[in-house]
């Protein structure tokens, strides 16, 4: 129908206004388009603050408030944005890098670091005992024995407890076991026990890592500056004396946080089915050959004091041996491709900010820094002593992601303190190195809860994380205290 010259236009206006439809999506399109100004607030508030703090300490070099500032703004957007983790790293380093805070090289030699070929060839590994099966018979083997998804949960942590004594690295070892999720969380097909199983198995991959003294590559070199600065040792029995009772516990505890914060009753009582195609088949070639390069990749790695080959080293001829033409298990280029270059980005550009911090000197500034807002050097207490060593280790991995770079800069003024206190620098070291293994309160603490995130997408959010964090710190500082009380005073472990 034709509309009158005066009226058609404005009224087809206004129709359209009148419309339901159009005005719902016109008030969608409109927070969307400006949503990004909202989202980038807090991001950018946060930044503008740290900028301040760090121009305002007089002592502080302008390379380490530089470092300090690149480190800061990385977290900042870690943890209050959805931006790669990888790409936010980088930018760091390169903002560090231009603005004078460390050299060039730093990320060059960040990507030559023993940690980046572990990871590479301990993807490799786990992209061979995914194609052969062998994933799928330790899948089967840990599900078909438990009679629901509480069940596995506990058995998952039964299984991983004993990893740190065979895979001396906690992205090895959460690489081994990233097969094992992937399987459970096809057969469960709930996102609320996938983010569950990827939650608990990084963090007992964590937890569990003071049982042995080759758990963590930090653990040799707190040891060594043990030695340096004090004299003293300590031996692979002594280590496990002091640290499997804590591990056992501390994964179980965590394992029982986990179920009560994630999962209702309904989901823990659920039976995960999982029908097994190798289940009673015999080994096939490939899985007794991917199973022999383990065993004998596992016997280099125990073997490393009288060999004196490295673990890196060691996982990369494992990786070779699983993809010689002809007679290994998979191409080359297929366990290339069970690589994640994300997470390698990631952990280089990690490496090279945690190397920025220690080497402008940021790193020693915050943590005596800590040591005097701590009051600990006037502490009489040995209780208040102990509280103040869980909480600044326990925090540490908030300001140092890198493990190694915690055990660097972390362990010196510690065993500075313990002299300058007259008390056990053994027990200093090793409390130390309990809370330093704790690594739970973002992604980017630990390369295992990287691993686990990036598995799948959206396996849990960051908010998950904090959440759980925020229990089992506490958590944490209380089993430090119950457990010198009443188990590391007596064992030779005395403060």
């Amino acid at each position: 129908m034709a509309s009158t010259p005066g009226t058609g236009l404005w009224e087809r206006v206004d129709a359209r206004r009148g419309d339901p439809a159009v005005a719902k999506d016109e008030s969608q399109a409109r927070p969307r388009r400006f949503r990004w100004v909202v989202d980038a607030m807090l991001p950018l508030a946060l930044m503008v603050v740290a900028g301040v703090a760090v121009l305002l300490p007089a002592t502080l070099p302008a390379e380490a408030r530089v470092a300090l500032f690149g480190f800061a703004a990385a977290t900042i957007l870690w943890s209050t944005t959805n931006l790669n983790a990888a790409y936010v790293a980088l930018g760091a380093v390169m903002f560090t890098i231009l603005a004078g805070g460390a050299e060039q090289e730093a990320l060059y030699r960040a990507l030559e670091s023993d940690v980046i070929w572990l990871m590479i060839g301990a993807f490799v590994l786990g992209g061979a005992m995914r194609k052969t099966g062998l994933t799928e018979r330790l899948t089967g083997l840990v599900v078909n024995r438990a009679r629901s998804v509480r069940g596995t949960l506990w058995m998952l942590t039964t299984v991983l407890l004993p990893l740190s004594f065979f895979i001396p690295s906690t992205s090895g070892r959460a690489a081994v076991a990233l097969p094992v999720f992937r399987s459970i969380s096809e057969a469960a097909g709930d996102r609320k026990i996938t983010r569950s199983l990827a939650l608990l198995m990084p963090t007992v991959i964590l937890v569990a890592t003071i049982s042995t003294l080759i758990g963590a590559g930090s653990h040799l070199i707190a040891v060594d500056l043990l030695n340096t600065i004090s004299g003293q040792g300590v031996s692979f029995l002594h280590w496990a004396l002091w640290g499997v009772p804590f591990g056992v516990a501390a994964s179980y505890v965590s394992c029982w946080i986990i179920t009560k914060l994630f999962l209702d009753k309904d989901r823990l009582n659920r039976r995960l089915e999982m029908s097994s195609e190798s289940e009673g088949k015999p080994f096939s070639r490939a899985e007794r050959g991917t199973l022999a390069v383990l065993v004998v990749m596992v016997a280099l790695w125990l073997g490393e004091p009288l060999h004196g080959l490295e673990i890196a080293i060691v996982t990369m001829v494992g990786a070779l041996a699983l993809t010689l033409p002809g007679v290994g298990v998979m191409r080359w280029k297929d366990g290339l491709g069970a690589v994640s270059w994300n997470l390698i980005v990631f952990v280089g550009a990690s490496l090279a900010l945690g190397r920025a911090l220690i080497d402008s000197g940021a790193a020693e500034w915050i943590i005596k820094n800590l040591f005097d807002a701590t009051g600990v050097r006037a502490a009489d207490s040995l209780l208040l002593i102990l509280l103040i060593l869980a909480f600044i280790s326990l925090t540490s991995h908030v300001y140092m992601t890198s493990h190694t770079a915690r055990a660097v800069a972390l362990v010196p003024p510690l065993l500075y303190l313990a002299s300058s206190l007259d008390i056990n620098p053994v027990a200093v070291m090793f409390i130390g190195t309990v809370g330093m293994d704790f690594c739970l309160t973002f992604p980017v603490s630990s390369k295992a809860i990287l691993l686990f995130q990036e598995a799948e997408d959206g396996a849990f959010e960051t908010s998950d994380l904090l959440r759980l964090s925020a229990v089992l710190l506490p958590v944490h500082v209380v089993m430090i205290v119950i457990f010198y009380y009443g188990y590391w005073q007596w064992v030779g472990l005395s403060l």
